[in-house]
């Protein structure tokens, strides 16, 4: 008997030395790449990004990036300037409709809706301010709503056009969340390389048009970036109105541009701007209501502004240009089929 014995232990501490082998092997196996944690929210952009052209972001590994160490803070005051306004749309919210405003032509958005002409008072800009100091420049943008930090997730952004001709060079992008405080962690900077914002022309839509806009990454909220302090964005919170303030260096931008803010919780994507070549107007949808082609459709939830100019002399024909901001010409004025024109320039903007 005892052979039998012998045999039933056997079996068992046979299958224990297999399963134990078993498992070394599969915890010494190491995978081929590395595992990405959090692979749909890269660190250095924003959720709702798109990669966009050779831009030079690192590559996001999933781990927190150290401390960014800065040399030169903007001020806590920030200088006035001259305000300009823009069209709002919050009287006539009511009726699903901006009251005008809206040339889609010319790159002109007043789109603070949703698809289904739901009024975004945080996506509506009211004013802007440019001013300057010996090592900055600052945009304050007011809005109309006080909450910045909206659900919708809404970026802001700027628009610098270096060389006056219509066509963006530069896009300071931030994304929330906005705190109080000056920060470079929501701010990028987008740079078009091969001159296509405006399409074929920036006096019109050239829809449909492929581009890939604004195509590369130079500041990455100051991670890894050579001048860590080139711009910042911080928030002076509402009620009645927030503005959304910005800041950046005079060393990088110089002083001669055309300069103009964008509000944007729709397609959010810099390589498709300007958005008016990329979709037809039929496409876009409008929110006047006697245009043909209210209500919005695939381009909405978006205002911008006309765009001021410094350090050059203005001859009125700037694409883009605020009306208010040109000199008495005898040039006609650009006029949309199927939209009401705006009031004649000096007209005051419902507060």
């Amino acid at each position: 008997m005892a052979p039998r014995k012998s045999t039933r232990l056997a079996i068992p501490v046979a299958l224990l030395m297999v399963a134990s082998l078993a498992c070394s092997l599969v915890t010494s196996a190491s995978p081929s790449a590395p595992i990405n944690p959090n692979p749909t929210s890269p660190a250095l952009n924003p959720p709702s990004a798109q990669p966009v052209g050779t831009g030079s972001a690192p590559e996001s590994t999933g781990t927190p990036s150290a401390p960014v160490t800065h040399a030169m803070v903007p001020p806590d005051s920030v200088p006035s300037g001259t305000q300009i306004p823009d069209v709002v749309s919050q009287d006539t919210a009511a009726e699903k409709r901006a009251p005008y405003g809206d040339s889609y032509d010319i790159n002109r958005f007043e789109r603070p809706f949703l698809q289904d002409m739901t009024y975004v008072p945080d996506l509506d800009i009211a004013s802007f301010t440019v001013s300057s100091d010996a090592d900055w420049w600052y945009v304050s943008v007011v809005l109309v709503g006080n909450d910045p930090n909206n659900k919708l997730g809404i970026n802001y952004g700027v628009e610098l056009d270096t060389n006056h001709d219509g066509f963006g060079d530069y896009l300071i992008w931030a994304h929330a969340p906005y705190t109080g405080t000056w920060e470079t962690s929501p701010v990028q900077i987008y740079q078009d390389t091969n001159h296509d914002t405006g399409g074929l022309s920036a006096e019109k839509s050239d829809a449909p048009l492929q581009g890939n806009g604004y195509d590369s990454l130079i500041f990455h909220g100051g991670v890894g970036d050579s001048d860590p302090d080139m711009a910042w964005v911080r928030i002076v919170p509402g009620p009645p109105q927030a503005t959304v303030e910005f800041a950046f260096k005079k060393s990088w931008s110089g002083s001669v541009f055309m300069i103009g803010p964008i509000a944007d919780a729709g397609l959010k994507d810099p390589g498709k701007m300007d958005y008016n070549d990329r979709f037809t107007i039929a496409d876009a949808g409008s929110p006047v209501r006697n245009n043909p082609n209210y209500p919005l459709k695939a381009l909405f939830a978006v205002d911008n502004v006309c765009r001021a100019a410094f350090g050059f002399h203005v001859t009125g024909d700037e694409p883009q240009l605020c009306p208010s901001l040109a000199p008495p010409s005898t040039k006609a004025p650009h006029k949309t089929p199927g939209v009401t024109p705006p009031p004649p320039a000096g007209v005051p903007v419902p507060p």
